[in-house]
């Protein structure tokens, strides 16, 4: 046939011939594939598209389920447009925020009344929204994906009073954009979403604090709601953020963009760096106030731990407290030792990889006054060696350990729980895309190692982006689940940190070859950090935490 098209699935390598202009749908269909889950997006030649997508050329097709992360992102962008309508359909003057990751779900804003201050949701009301979503959602209404002229976009969200979407389009240079229509509403989406809400097949909504929690499936089991744990410690680092955006006036890329095009690019970096040294300040007037002698700093990957240590190291000293700083890295245990994952890896991420007996003995004898000879790891040889490196402490010296364990209860059990104080450090939230668009804070941290891999570890963006899944599997299993038992909780992320790590991260990014899985991840986040305008990296201080990733620190590592 002459307009016969060619397309390979790389599900289960089949070739499947297809009529010019036909769906994903269309192909899945002939592809034989029974996924457990249906299709909610594809990569068509390494670009993650929604299901809507048409072919007019040939193409590589690899199905993604609702049982990954790619496949999530998409159910819960939808889940946001059907909560948004909900919202717009029962309170036509209400302002919607969505947020943060947290208690197994998103932590939405929601103020009746626009521009007034946040009060508490009446439960009854929140029971009517989630009413309204079910009702969206049992209607299986489809949802349509438009392109335009960026200006007539601009022109349709202002006139609905959709600000914080007009303020991004404004800031973009791109002459068409897209957005997506559900029956009467619109919205703008970072990301493809279902084609039906008949899709969204579990959900619920309850209050939280002064807003909404939306819960969400779980990624391995989407037949089950993840469960609703505590996080009353992020809650407040969530308003203490949102209290930072208000002193800087900048909650969104548009706000950001606007501020920077307007030369005000210096005043975002001072004040960011001023509110982030304030809280470390309060965090060490905490430490000294208490008399801890151990100050235990633990975090996911490129959260900004090692910097964050030594510069609450430079504050006790300003305190007249002499810190000691140690790792955990150097009470490792011998690698022949050292647990194997379900691949026959060495698991070095695991607490059983950690000597723990032997480092609870020597701290132990350090805050006793007694002195001890330290070890150091040596990671070519995979043993433990001592080279007389010998260390004793004051009465009043505070140790710093910086650590994948070091919240883990178990690290430490030798060691009074007075004696310490236990911090946890990510890059917990920064400024939304837009109202409706949060920026996911595993971006933050996985741009910012793609940068540092890069240039001090010799790893590409490919070898990075390759790696994440097996980083962030450690993480939830061995840290995240301590950080509501820190005693302070320090946001790392800082508010104009995108806009300097663009020019960096964009030549790391592109060297992704087109041909492997991974270009998928590496076009998105090129397609997400273009959103910002452009930060000289010049005037960001050279104790920043930002230094460690970006380089130029005072700091030795």
């Amino acid at each position: 046939m002459a307009n016969e098209l060619k397309i390979r699935c790389t599900n289960n390598r089949k070739k499947i011939s297809l009529p010019f202009g036909s769906n994903l749908y269309d192909a899945y269909e002939l592809s034989g594939l029974e996924m457990p889950f249906a299709p909610v997006c594809a990569r068509v030649n390494n670009k993650v598209e929604g299901m809507s997508y048409r072919f007019y050329n040939n193409k590589d097709v690899e199905f993604i389920s609702l049982q990954s992360d790619t496949g999530m992102r998409v159910y819960v962008r939808t889940l946001f447009f059907v909560l948004a309508k909900a919202v717009e359909d029962l309170f036509p003057n209400a302002q919607l925020f969505m947020g943060v990751p947290i208690s197994g779900g998103f932590f939405c804003g929601l103020i009746l009344e626009r521009d007034t201050p946040p009060v508490p949701i009446p439960p009854a009301i929140v029971a009517r929204i989630k009413e309204r979503m079910q009702e969206i959602v049992d209607a299986d209404m489809p949802i349509h994906y438009i392109q335009s002229p960026t200006e007539e976009a601009i022109e349709l969200f202002m006139q609905r009073g959709m600000q914080s979407k007009v303020c991004l389009l404004e800031s973009q240079e791109s002459l068409y954009t897209t957005y997506y229509k559900l029956d009467n509403s619109i919205d703008f989406f970072y990301g493809c979403l279902l084609v039906r809400t008949g899709l969204l097949h579990l959900f619920d909504l309850v209050p939280l604090s002064d807003g909404l929690l939306l819960r969400i499936p779980k990624v391995k089991n989407p037949n089950e709601l993840q469960e609703a744990t505590s996080q009353t410690k992020m809650l407040d680092v969530i308003r203490e953020h949102l209290q930072w955006q208000h002193i800087l006036g900048v909650r969104t890329v548009g706000e950001f963009n606007a501020a920077v095009q307007a030369g005000y690019a210096s005043d975002l970096i001072n004040v960011s760096e001023a509110l982030q040294e304030k809280k470390l300040s309060d965090i060490v007037d905490e430490v000294i106030r208490r008399q801890a002698r151990l100050v235990l700093i633990a975090g996911p990957s490129s959260s900004g731990k090692t910097t964050t240590a030594k510069r609450i190291a430079t504050l006790l000293m300003a305190c007249g407290v002499r810190p000691r700083i140690l790792s955990t890295d150097d009470y490792f245990v011998n690698r022949v030792d050292t647990p194997k994952d379900a691949n026959g890896e060495y698991d070095f991420e695991c607490i059983e990889a950690v000597d723990t007996d032997f480092f609870n003995q020597q701290m132990s004898a350090l805050l006793r006054g007694e002195e001890v000879e330290l070890p150091r790891y040596d990671f070519p040889t995979g043993e433990r060696v001592f080279e007389g490196r010998r260390l004793r402490i004051g009465a009043e010296d505070v140790i710093i350990l910086e650590g994948n364990h070091a919240l883990n209860p178990i690290l430490t059990r030798q060691i009074p729980n007075s004696q310490k104080f236990r911090i946890y450090v990510s890059a917990l939230t920064t400024v939304q895309l837009d109202d409706h668009n949060h920026i996911p804070t595993d971006d933050i941290r996985l741009l910012r190692r793609i940068i540092r891999d890069y240039r001090y570890r010799g790893y590409s963006a490919f070898d990075t982006i390759k790696r994440a899944p097996s980083v962030k599997a450690g993480e939830e299993k061995w840290i995240l689940p301590y950080q509501e038992q820190a005693d302070a909780t320090f946001n790392s992320a800082l508010l104009y940190e995108l806009g300097v790590i663009r020019t960096q991260v964009l030549p790391i990014l592109e060297q992704v070859p087109e041909r492997v899985p991974e270009y998928a991840e590496a076009y998105r986040l090129r397609k997400f950090i273009h959103y910002f305008r452009p930060v000289p990296g010049d005037q960001v201080p050279p104790t920043s935490l930002l230094r460690e990733f970006a380089g130029g620190s005072s700091f030795r590592y």
